[in-house]
């Protein structure tokens, strides 16, 4: 019993596989749920953040209000918020951004997108990813959002 409780916390830490951190991000072309299309390529020069979430996520119900006063504070500087939903369909998750005033794209996730991100068994994770398309950091479960704020800072200081 307590092998197979490890082998589930490796595999939602994303053990299983390796890590993406300092390599290219794996780039997807998704429609946001405003219709926009979302290149990750075309964010290239942009710090990205990239969360993935669930309407069903108290942690993410937390994080998305602060990701949406980030994109508003330092988008101008560089900064772009992606948030993909790994809920099922997106009747639910609409209104979840309606009433959270979510201000940046909102894409669909699928099982085949987050097997590209190394695995995101546990939501909220977030990535962030340089101006050179780089992962600079996998951040798991609910984050220290001051920490976050700092990387990003940082690696919009970078040129």
């Amino acid at each position: 019993m307590v092998a197979a409780g490890c082998l589930f916390l490796a595999l939602c830490a994303g053990a299983a596989q390796p890590s993406l951190v300092h390599k290219p991000a794996p780039i997807f072309v998704r429609t946001s749920l405003s219709g926009q299309r979302i290149d990750l390529a075309a964010c290239r020069g942009k710090v990205v953040l990239l969360n993935f979430w669930a309407t069903w996520c108290g942690p993410c119900q937390v994080e998305l209000p602060r990701f949406s006063e980030w994109q508003k504070q330092y988008g101008p500087k560089g900064l772009q918020v992606i948030a993909v939903s790994m809920d099922d369909d997106s009747t639910g998750v609409r209104p979840v951004v309606r009433k959270l005033n979510l201000d940046f794209p909102v894409v669909m996730g699928d099982e085949r997108l987050g097997k590209l991100y190394g695995g995101v068994l546990g939501l909220p994770v977030t990535f962030l990813i340089s101006r050179d398309g780089k992962v600079a950091a996998r951040i798991e479960g609910g984050a220290d959002l001051q920490a976050m704020e700092r990387q990003i800072q940082q690696l919009l200081a970078l040129h």
